[in-house]
């Protein structure tokens, strides 16, 4: 491996989180919610989608939501579209909406049952529309396309899908593309059911690298309702390189589900605010605010009713070098009293302290002893560097 691949991000709560979320969230909420996370650093934002409100009432409102946002310069907004009626709605809306790629793909559902529960069709009538789709990717003048699996790992109805069946199902695909003398770019695996493990994302990506080296930019939509979707994600940084790319969606606080798989709301994401922190922890700069999220993550509870799946939001980032904490601050006990991370000690303001008076330590700056540190920056990030005889007391 040389590097990580670059990465794509792809913010879902708008979209796959609202859709699961209470209908009757007002719009000015909604509004304030996506404001505030354009002042994130985000740089790709899903807005909701143009669906029907008889089966997704959550989107009934989209297009109030985009009339009155306020976008940023900078920021890439999308919507989730699944037919030509779609279509039309997201091109009236383009601006602030970002145009569509003139990209194709194709993508075939691992379970049937599933496809028929959320696209109402079959796999088979899938299969046989593939030929379709690269005709007219053609007929407009598309020169590269994509392949992709949904439902990728496995189905609540019909078990675990092996390695050999995505590896057929995604040949089927590149094969039509190849003999419509198109060449294949890019993968899409989508996991909305939460069958995801980071050995066989690993093994995937692998093997498709090996076997079509054409293919450079890899997309992973998983769902974390089994706690797997952020290693996972962690193994396609390890699986892929600096010449490739690599797309990413989550949500912030993990909010998100799905009313088809039948896990609702505890088919969640990953939360954006940890996967933010974990990114940047590995050396990859996002240019993401963290902390300036996690605020929003806290708006986001409010405005659902209910507290959100992540734990970045709860715990704060791993604390640095001036946001350590407080060495003789009291007990710390609730949640609300950890956000001391953030708000500060009026999150802790009354809770019992038992240590007869100020905690000094030889490894903190307030105390006289510690040895001098200097302080360098690593991929934009300020960080301590102990001396070589830092790691123990001094003498007194």
């Amino acid at each position: 491996m040389t590097g990580y691949p670059t990465i794509h991000h792809g913010e879902e709560c708008m979209r796959d989180g609202m859709q699961i979320e209470d209908r009757n969230i007002p719009v000015a909420d909604k509004i304030r919610l996506l404001d505030a996370l354009s002042e994130t650093g985000l740089t790709e934002i899903a807005v909701g989608s143009f669906v029907s409100p008889k089966w997704t009432p959550q989107m009934a409102q989209v297009e109030e939501i985009i009339r009155g946002f306020h976008p940023k310069p900078g920021v890439r907004y999308t919507a989730a579209i699944f037919n030509e009626r779609g279509r039309e709605q997201a091109r009236q809306f383009t601006p602030p909406l970002s145009p569509a790629g003139r990209g194709a793909s194709t993508q075939v559902n691992m379970c049937d049952v599933f496809a028929q529960r959320n696209y109402n069709r079959t796999q088979v009538r899938e299969l046989a529309g593939l030929a379709d789709v690269v005709a007219s990717a053609k007929a407009r003048g598309v020169t590269h396309g994509g392949i992709g699996l949904a439902s990728a790992f496995g189905s609540n109805w019909t078990g675990e899908f092996s390695h050999e069946q995505h590896m057929l199902l995604l040949d089927r695909q590149y094969q039509v593309w190849a003999e419509a003398e198109l060449t294949v770019k890019r993968v899409s695996i989508a996991d909305p059911m939460s069958w995801n493990l980071p050995h066989r994302v690993e093994r995937l990506l692998e093997d498709i690298k090996a076997r079509w080296p054409s293919i450079d930019e890899f997309s992973l939509h998983v769902h974390n309702g089994r706690a797997m979707a952020l290693p996972s994600v962690y193994a396609a940084l390890r699986v892929l390189d600096s010449g490739d790319v690599l797309r990413v969606q989550s949500s912030i606080g993990g909010m998100a589900g799905c009313p088809y798989c039948g896990n609702g709301r505890a088919a969640m994401m990953i939360a954006t605010e940890d996967l933010m922190h974990m990114l940047e922890g590995m050396g990859i700069h996002t240019g993401v605010d963290l902390y300036r999220l996690i605020e929003v993550v806290w708006m986001a509870e409010e405005i659902v009713g209910h507290q959100l799946y992540g734990f970045v939001s709860k715990a704060g980032p791993r604390p640095r070098y001036d946001r350590l904490y407080a060495m003789d601050m009291p007990f710390i006990e609730t949640l609300e009293e950890a956000k001391h991370f953030l708000r500060g000690p009026s999150s802790y303001a009354g809770q019992s302290s038992p240590w007869p008076g100020p905690i000094t330590s030889w490894m903190r700056s307030e105390s006289p002893r510690v040895h001098a540190r200097a302080v360098t920056v690593t991929n934009g990030t300020r960080q301590a560097v102990a001396s070589a005889t830092d790691g123990l007391p001094t003498a007194e």
